[in-house]
Order: C-alpha cells, then sequence, then structure tokens
C-alpha cells in the first residue's frame, strides 16, 4: 500500500528500524531473512540505526547483530549513545517532579492495583514493586529490575523515561486520554509503544526528533535520504519525519494511515520485504 509518493531507493542513505515488533517478533531475535536484507542494504551503501523504546543496555545485542556503526537512539530518542565510544550525544530526562507527579496519579485508588510502574534512571530499571508484569517485562528485556518501596522518598535520579504497564488496553486508554488533559506536548511526551505499554519522557523526545539529529547533524542528510520503519504509535514521528516511512503490517490502522507504504507482518520478515521494495530493488 502507497499513500504518499517516495523516494527511489538511491536517493535512500540512512535505514532507522525499531525493534520490537519491526525487526524482532515473538522469538525475541532478529529473522535470519530480516539481518541478511540490513546487511544487504548496508552492501549498497545505506547505514543503518536502531531507534527503539527499550533501555540502551537492552538494545545493544541488536544494534550488535545488524552490525550498526551509528548511535543507538534508546528510550524513545531521550537516550542517544554511541556504543563505540560510549560517548553519550544526548540525554534528556524527566525532572523528578514530574516523574513524582506521573507516580501520585499512578497510585490512585483507580489505578493502583492495575498498574505495574517502571523507572528508568542511568539505565537501570527502577520499580515500587516487582509483579508478575515486572518479571514478564525483564526476562524479555534481559534486565534485573531493582525495586524501591518508597520511590517517592527514594528515587535516586531524574529518570530518563516512565512506563505504566497494565495487561488491560483500555485502562492504558483512559490513562493516556487523561494525561493528555493534563500536560501539555510542551511539557511531556506522552505515547504507546505496545498495547499494554504507557510512556512518558521529556516534551522534546520522540524518535523523529532523534532521527532527523542522526540524520541533518551528524551524516549531513535530508528527509529524503532516510527510511524509517516502525509498528507503533512511538514511531509515528520518525515514519513522519523519513522521506520513506513505513509501517509494519501487524501495526495499528493509525500507523499505517501516516506511513508510505505497509510492509508484511513482522513474523513474515516485513522488514526485509521493505528493504527490497525500496532499497535493494528487487
Amino acid at each position: 500500500m502507497t499513500s504518499n509518493p517516495v523516494s527511489s531507493g538511491a536517493d535512500i542513505k540512512l535505514l532507522v528500524v525499531d525493534i520490537d515488533g519491526t525487526i524482532a517478533g515473538k522469538s525475541n531475535n532478529i529473522r535470519e531473512a530480516v539481518k541478511q536484507a540490513i546487511f544487504a542494504a548496508q552492501s549498497r551503501g545505506v547505514q543503518v540505526a536502531v531507534a527503539t523504546g527499550r533501555m540502551y543496555r537492552s538494545a545493544l545485542r541488536f544494534h550488535r547483530d545488524i552490525g550498526s556503526t551509528l548511535p543507538l537512539i534508546s528510550y524513545q530518542g531521550a537516550w542517544i549513545q554511541d556504543p563505540a565510544s560510549q560517548k553519550m550525544l544526548r540525554h534528556q530526562p524527566l525532572s523528578k517532579q514530574t516523574a513524582l507527579e506521573l507516580l501520585e496519579h499512578f497510585e490512585e485508588p483507580d489505578l493502583r492495583s492495575l498498574l505495574s510502574v517502571n523507572f528508568y534512571i542511568n539505565d537501570q530499571l527502577y520499580v515500587p514493586e516487582i509483579t508478575a508484569a515486572t518479571k514478564l517485562y525483564a526476562e524479555r528485556s534481559g534486565i534485573q529490575p531493582i525495586a524501591i518501596t518508597d520511590l517517592r522518598r527514594n528515587i535516586p535520579g531524574e529518570p530518563t523515561k516512565v512506563l505504566a504497564l497494565c495487561e488491560n488496553p483500555g485502562v492504558l486508554d483512559g490513562l493516556l486520554s487523561s494525561m493528555r488533559e493534563r500536560y501539555t506536548p510542551a511539557e511531556l511526551y506522552l505515547t504507546r509503544s505496545v498495547a499494554t505499554f504507557f510512556e512518558a519522557t521529556h516534551p522534546l523526545v520522540n524518535k523523529g526528533a532523534a532521527v532527523q539529529y542522526i540524520a541533518e547533524d551528524l551524516l549531513g542528510l535530508q528527509p529524503e535520504n532516510v527510511m524509517a520503519i516502525g509498528d507503533n504509535f512511538n514511531d509515528v514521528e520518525m515514519i513522519s519525519y523519513a522521506g520513506v516511512g513505513v509501517a509494519m503490517g501487524n501495526a495499528p490502522s493509525e500507523v499505517k494511515a501516516g506511513a508510505n507504504w505497509v510492509a508484511p507482518d513482522v513474523e513474515e520478515d516485513g522488514v526485509a520485504a521493505a528493504i527490497a521494495q525500496f532499497i535493494l530493488g528487487s
């Protein structure tokens, strides 16, 4: 499906891919066909970067698996670091005050028993309690959570991101709606990365801004030189920014509507199909 004119493959110099639901599906690993397609794009001179909502250290293995030589965009773009040099290029955390305001809201009686809350500080995961949802999240992320019973008093720094998990997407629909009434986009960036994740970061943070920084400030490219592939609401800004914005077949309809092209599902190697279509010309 094509909804907007797109650049030719010869124009694409930078490919940016999301992780979960895009290059990694149920297996939590990159499928071989996708990996080989990425390597083929690199052999054509296209640089490849990862842009994810994951923690930096949780995303590192995917960055390495695709042989990326670019900085890694993590936490929706709040943390951009070059793994080769370890240099931190951007870090835009939330203020403690804002983070604690969010925690106070999450702990309201009608929400407290429904949500698992994650605070990400200095690339560590802090939680007020380790719930079943926390354990599942930690297992997929490869991260050991640190429990701090009273985060309000003992918050160890400014959070890079705050995440609320809930198995009922309807609860998060209501939470997102109420938070958007309480905070303007100039005060807080709010998004959903999967149906069960509500995420909050610094207002200047989103994947689109991060990809623009990599493309224009670091590589001297323009949007028409960029192809971005993602599967959820946190990918909307980078899909919109890129000259070729691709939504996965498993993406929500609203995300697909803003894309230039819709790829097959993640379990059908959609990223490989997109690379073949726009970069390899096959």
